[in-house]
Parts: C-alpha cells; sequence; structure tokens
C-alpha cells in the first residue's frame, strides 16, 4: 500500500478531480434555462446526468488504472477491442440515432441511456495502435512499409470509413490526428522507409496525388455535404450565414465579449438564455468566460494542458515503447480535442461539435476520457516504479 502511494500522482488525479467538479457547476449554470424552456425538464436535469457521468466516470478511472497496461498486449484483448468496436460501429449505421442538438447519427440508446461508440473508438485505437506498433518495434519491422505502414493504415482507416457514413467529421479530424501523432512517436523512420522502397511506389503515391488535385473540386462536392460546406464557409464569414451556421459562433463572440476579464458572474449569462442554442455541450466554454472571464479561461486551459503536459512527460520518460505510444496518444487525443473545440468558438477553424474535455455535457465522452485517464495513471505509476529501480 505504501508502494502504491509512493507512485500515485496525486497533482494528476487532483487536476482531473478539479475539472469535472468545475465542469458539473458549469453544466448546471449552462444548462438550467435551456432544460426548462426548451425541453420542458427540470432545471437540474442535465447536471444530474453530468454528475451520475462523474460518478460512473471515477469507477472507468479507477479500473484503467487497476488494469496493468500489459494486459493490452494480450491478442485475445486485441481481438476484443477490434470485434466490439466493428459490431458498435455497424450497429450504429444500422439503428443508431441523432439526438437534439447533435449533427450526426452517431448515437445508439441502451438501457435508457445514451451511448456514442466513437468515443470508445478513440481510446481502442489508442491502445490498439500502440500495441502493434510496439510489437513491430521490437520485432525490427518497424521501417517495413508491406509489414507495418499498410497493416496500419487499414486498422486506422476502417473505422474512419464507418464513422464518415454517420456522418461524424469532428470524430474522425480528432482520430486522425491522434493517430498521426502516435505513428510519429512510434520510432518509425521515414527516411529509412524512403530508402528501402521502390521509386515506383511513390511515383505512383506522387500521380496519384496529383489526380485528387486536378479533380479537387469534384471530389470535395461528393464528399462535403452542404451544411459541412457552409460550416467552413461561417468559419471565414459567420455574418454571412448569420440565420444559419454562424449564428452559433456570432452568439460565441458576444458571450466572450460580455465576459471580458472579470466576468458577469457565475448564473449571469445572456447567451446562455436562447441565443446559444446547446450552451451546455461544445459551446460551455464559451458561458464560461463569460460568466467567469478570464479566470474561467485559465483554469480550463491550464488544466487540461498539465494534463497533456503529464502524458507527454511520461512518455518522454519510458523505456518501454507501448508506454510512450499510449502516454502521447492520450495526450493529443486531450489536447487536440480541447484545439478543436477552442478552434471552432473562436472561429480560427470550422465547428466539428467536439465536445470540451471533462468540462461539456456528455456522459459517454467522460466516462471514457475518465478510463483513458486511468490508464495514464496506470503507466505513469509504472514508469516511476522503473526509475525507482534504476
Amino acid at each position: 500500500m505504501k508502494k502504491f502511494l509512493k507512485e500515485f500522482d496525486y497533482l494528476l488525479f487532483v487536476t482531473y478531480f478539479l475539472l469535472c467538479v468545475f465542469g458539473v457547476v458549469m453544466v448546471y449554470s449552462a444548462s438550467a434555462m435551456v432544460s426548462v424552456n426548451r425541453y420542458n425538464a427540470p432545471a437540474d436535469n442535465f447536471y444530474k446526468k453530468q454528475l451520475l457521468a462523474v460518478i460512473v466516470g471515477f469507477g472507468a478511472f479507477v479500473l484503467g488504472m487497476l488494469i496493468p497496461y500489459k494486459r493490452y498486449r494480450e491478442k485475445w484483448m486485441l481481438k476484443l477491442i477490434a470485434v466490439v468496436n466493428i459490431a458498435l460501429l455497424t450497429l450504429v449505421l444500422v439503428a443508431g440515432y441523432s439526438p437534439p442538438g447533435s449533427g450526426a447519427q452517431s448515437w445508439l440508446r441502451i438501457g435508457g441511456f445514451n451511448f456514442q461508440p466513437s468515443e470508445l473508438l478513440k481510446i481502442s485505437l489508442i491502445i490498439y495502435v500502440s500495441a502493434v506498433l510496439a510489437k513491430k518495434y521490437s520485432n525490427g519491422t518497424i521501417d517495413s512499409i508491406k509489414e507495418s505502414l499498410i497493416p496500419i493504415s487499414i486498422i486506422i482507416i476502417i473505422p474512419l470509413i464507418f464513422l464518415y457514413k454517420e456522418p461524424d467529421n469532428g470524430a474522425i479530424a480528432l482520430i486522425t490526428a491522434i493517430m498521426s501523432t502516435i505513428i510519429l512517436a512510434s520510432g518509425m523512420s521515414f527516411k529509412r522507409i524512403f530508402k528501402k522502397t521502390n521509386k515506383v511506389f511513390w511515383i505512383g503515391i506522387v500521380l496519384l496525388l496529383s489526380i485528387v488535385y486536378i479533380y479537387r473540386d469534384k471530389l470535395l462536392s461528393k464528399i462535403l455535404t452542404e451544411k459541412m460546406a457552409n460550416r467552413i464557409q461561417a468559419t471565414w464569414d459567420p455574418y454571412a450565414f448569420v440565420k444559419e451556421e454562424g449564428l452559433q459562433i456570432i452568439n460565441g463572440y458576444y458571450a466572450i465579449a460580455l465576459g471580458g476579464v472579470s466576468g458577469s458572474g457565475l448564473g449571469e449569462s445572456v447567451q446562455k438564455l436562447g441565443y446559444i442554442p446547446e450552451p451546455h455541450t461544445d459551446f460551455i466554454l464559451a458561458i464560461i468566460i463569460e460568466e467567469l472571464g478570464t479566470l474561467g479561461l485559465l483554469i480550463v486551459v491550464g488544466g487540461l494542458g498539465f494534463i497533456v503536459m503529464r502524458a507527454f512527460v511520461t512518455a518522454l520518460r519510458a523505456k518501454d515503447p507501448m508506454i510512450r505510444m499510449m502516454a502521447v496518444g492520450i495526450g493529443s487525443w486531450i489536447g487536440f480535442q480541447t484545439f478543436l473545440n477552442i478552434g471552432g468558438l473562436s472561429g480560427i477553424i470550422p465547428l466539428t461539435g467536439v465536445t470540451l474535455p471533462f468540462i461539456s455535457y456528455g456522459g459517454t465522452s467522460l466516462v471514457i476520457l475518465s478510463f483513458a485517464l486511468g490508464i495514464l495513471m496506470n503507466i505513469t505509476m509504472y514508469v516511476k516504479r522503473d526509475q525507482n529501480k534504476r
């Protein structure tokens, strides 16, 4: 027990706990009026659901912390992860639905609760890809296109096709970014891969990219829906789409401007009174800034930034390549998801509907992120133990 308490990362846990508590408070503040006026439900409807998610999430955190990371290397575990995720993604295409405020048919109704399989897919791919690439690194085939790069690309692309069918573009962008960082952290040398690869292969890649570039307009018109195209245009000029996709961005700007440095006070937001459609979800940061000002922004960015930093420090200290990739995957997940959320709110990038980690309303996201943080705690403790033995 003393050994466990010595290796436990208290700062990581306290940061996680405070972010969850802060998120529950802000979900109540942001959702009370929406719950009553729009959903004809009690003011504390979303608050109670988020509080339940925090409690379940804490259990998921403990579970993730207690399962030794080496278990994820076992073949039966990897097969189970693959089968469960493909089954859930297939079920979404067949029986999925789109709840109010969501633009994608990416949810399942299970026992009266909403569940989003794409959230489980994120941590599953981090574990699966890390385990596979760690094995390739150990047996010396990490720089082989045939044995490493192509199989990993197939593993990543197949679930992305399912997400495109929903469509869930936010999840596609996020998973692509996470997987890219894991591959970069895997020890794969693209210089050696290029030298080993037949030049005909690279000529083919160049020709393919050239064709894509030449016919980019036709391809984009088939890939992008009208709503997706409008979201991209609204990023550059939200006032041109003031009645549709640009409205949320504009009202987000108003909320930030009203908050200023000191904020208008907890519970005193104006924009949550119907101006921002779902203020407790992906635009909750606008309400936080409006009510708490710069302090609220610092709490969110500081807390999430600390978790990302902790993950990357763990990756740098790890000797096991699987730990390195898992830590980078979890850290980049939280970092990229935060960037997509804040970037959409500020108008830097198109809106994706991606939630703010540990803060926005959403039970599936909170529980799965808590499990991921439990895994991070597990590997952080393992790295500490390994360093103490030296």
